[in-house]
């Protein structure tokens, strides 16, 4: 019976690890994947700025004064 509770511990000591090292893992995706979302997020923000910038300057273009407001 001693051996058989000795085995059993084991077993859940190896699972425990084995989970643990997973949750390592699994933490380290996280933060990678965390600070990819940043970088996305900021040049997402840059490109959003661009476009609206490149829409302004063609609707100035485009809806110019009329000849008597100049």
């Amino acid at each position: 019976m001693n051996e058989e509770i000795v085995e059993r511990l084991e077993n859940v000591e190896m699972h425990i690890a084995h989970l643990e090292r997973q949750m390592d893992e699994l933490n380290e995706v996280l933060v990678l994947q965390s600070e990819e979302l940043e970088r996305v997020k900021k040049l997402l923000g840059r490109v959003t700025q661009s476009i609206q910038s490149a829409e302004l300057e063609r609707i100035k273009s485009v809806d110019s004064k009329p000849p008597h407001y100049q």
